[in-house]
């Protein structure tokens, strides 16, 4: 129901057969066949994790009949191979060698360890950048000198513009629309982070605001650069999201229709 007849993907869920020969393209497809270096990586995350929504309810020989039609779907097995505790260890996945060991214990903490360097310090620190994700960063007071009665006869601010009305009737376009996110996003009152986060105020919030969820690194330099999720950029994210931000989290292929842009963005203008 989610990934299609041949592990091709449904909507946006994730395509699970193809992609040989594209991880040294610059939008890799990278599925069970083209990128897992183990078959019992896919054993394990089928019997722990699938079905979506009812996981650890597969027997054993439904984990071995599904990881083996996987296989089948990517055309490294026969339709008649018969998958098995027997014969599991002894399938070679076609990215094998594809991976590094992790040796940094042995070949670079020696080096980060030791005593901190204490000299050659500079001598003074400035602030460069300012916090817009955590809002932290206080306004240079410009006024330092400034008296209580100069203060006091200082005019009233003027009030901020009302936003806009909300398109209801497109705001409920979006919420069907929203339903391909639902799988990684969640908003209203009792939502939580989930592969990806809540999207309440999201729009026109600094990006990668939402407390303790973590951000790809890609993400987190955007925000430190000070990208706002305004309509224009969530527009433009939700359109290709990695050719918008190279290096995201997000494997969501993308909204194509200019309309279900605008529908769903209107759509989380109601959760503020």
């Amino acid at each position: 129901a989610c990934h299609g007849d041949f592990a091709e993907g449904i909507d946006n869920w994730p395509k699970l057969a193809g992609g040989a020969d594209t991880l040294d393209h610059e939008d890799p497809l990278k599925t069970v066949g083209s990128y897992w270096p183990h078959l019992t990586t896919a054993y394990d995350y089928i019997k722990r994790s699938m079905p979506y929504g009812n996981a650890g309810t597969l027997s054993d020989d439904e984990v071995y009949a599904i990881v083996a039609y996987i296989l089948y779907s990517n055309d490294l097995i026969e339709d008649d191979y018969v998958l098995s505790d027997e014969n599991f260890m002894d399938f070679e996945m076609p990215n094998a060698d594809g991976f590094i060991v992790d040796d940094r214990a042995e070949a670079e903490y020696a080096i980060w360890s030791g005593e901190p360097c204490m000299t050659d310090c500079k001598d003074s620190v400035a602030i460069t950048m300012r916090a817009l994700v955590l809002d932290v960063t206080p306004e240079l007071d410009t006024n330092a000198g400034a008296t209580e009665a100069s203060a006091s006869a200082a005019p009233e601010a003027a009030p901020e513009p009302e936003a806009p009305a909300i398109d209801m009737e497109l705001a409920a376009a979006g919420e069907k629309v929203f339903k391909k996110c639902k799988s990684c996003h969640q908003v209203g009152e009792k939502a939580k982070n989930r592969s990806g986060p809540v999207l309440n105020s999201v729009v026109g919030a600094a990006a990668g605001s939402v407390e303790g969820f973590k951000y790809s690194n890609a993400l987190r330099d955007a925000a430190q650069d000070g990208l706002i999720w305004s309509e224009a950029e969530l527009t433009a994210f939700l359109a290709k999201p990695k050719a918008y931000l190279k290096g995201t989290k997000m494997s969501f292929a993308g909204l194509r229709k200019a309309a279900d842009q605008a529908a769903v963005i209107e759509y989380l203008k109601t959760f503020e």
